[in-house]
């Protein structure tokens, strides 16, 4: 104790802590590793902040059921065309497949976008699309809309989403037949079935060409008709002359041999020009000489 009369209360506190530190270390072995439990940090055991417990706003501020409602219409709805429309992207099919669960979310979006009022005398408009900033519904919808544009499935579709249009069934039906006589000799020579398919696929072709003059064409008869003539030309290699070559043809011929028959005609016109400047020459030649042997003979 005669140190901790000479400092102060403190230097011998520390003193006597260090003492005690140094005791226990030299009674571990030197091989024995030293375990330093920490805390563990479990989040069950920690409380939420209170605005994660928030179950509703208050009632001024909440949508009504009808809105509700149509908000959850039009999930399912939403959730049934992506879901038609993925399996139908390759082949594309997205017209013919899943024009009618297209058909139901534009219906649902337009209850939800119009003014007319709902049960209650009230509207869903700017609750559900103009509510905030990010305004989810109205690009959901934009986006499926986006993707039946650029489709054109308009073309293909009656009016009210009801069936397929004439000419889109009639195009289907000309193309299944197509599809079949591939199908009956693609397995033996191929020059059969350019033979034997040949009709069916300038019918086709010949179909598609008045179809595009029209505009009525859709993605599913773009891309039916293109997978059809990748098949006929490269995986079977078949080809044809097709007619509308026949005039590029002559007209290429035509104008190949226009420069000859320019020259020749300008080489014609100029000899027989050439031959009126001389006539009446020799002639006044010839009766000059005529005129010069009588007056000798008299």
């Amino acid at each position: 104790m005669p140190l901790c009369q000479q400092n102060t209360l403190l230097a011998c506190f520390l003193f006597y802590i260090y003492a005690a530190a140094s005791s226990k270390d030299a009674n571990v072995p030197p091989s024995t590793p030293i375990v330093v439990n920490y805390p563990v940090f479990n989040p069950a055991q920690v409380e939420p902040p209170a605005s994660l417990l928030l179950s509703a706003f208050p009632g001024e501020l909440e949508i009504s059921d009808y809105c509700s409602q149509l908000l959850r219409i039009f999930g399912q709805r939403y959730v049934a065309y992506v879901n038609c429309l993925v399996p139908s992207a390759r082949p594309v099919k997205v017209c013919q497949n899943c024009f009618a669960s297209y058909g139901s979310l534009v219906t649902t979006y337009t209850n939800i976008s119009s003014d007319q009022m709902g049960p209650g005398n009230e509207s869903c408009r700017d609750s559900l699309l103009r509510g905030d900033r990010l305004m989810l519904v109205y690009m959901l919808f934009n986006n499926l809309k986006d993707l039946w544009s650029k489709s054109a499935c308009d073309r293909c579709i009656m009016d009210g989403f009801q069936s397929l249009t004439n000419d889109t069934l009639y195009f289907m039906s000309t193309l299944n037949q197509t599809l079949s006589c591939f199908e009956r000799y693609q397995l033996g020579n191929h020059t059969e079935l350019c033979t034997n398919c040949k009709s069916a696929y300038k019918n086709l072709n010949a179909l598609y060409s008045g179809m595009e003059s029209n505009q009525t064409l859709c993605i599913d008869i773009e891309d039916g008709m293109n997978m059809t003539r990748r098949l006929w030309s490269k995986n079977f290699n078949c080809s044809f002359p097709r007619e509308e070559t026949v005039p590029v043809i002559a007209v290429s011929s035509f104008m190949l041999f226009l420069p000859i028959i320019f020259y020749l005609s300008s080489f014609l016109h100029s000899e027989q020009k050439k031959r009126k400047l001389i006539h009446p020459k020799r002639a006044k030649s010839y009766s000059s000489s005529l005129v010069n042997i009588q007056d000798k003979q008299s």
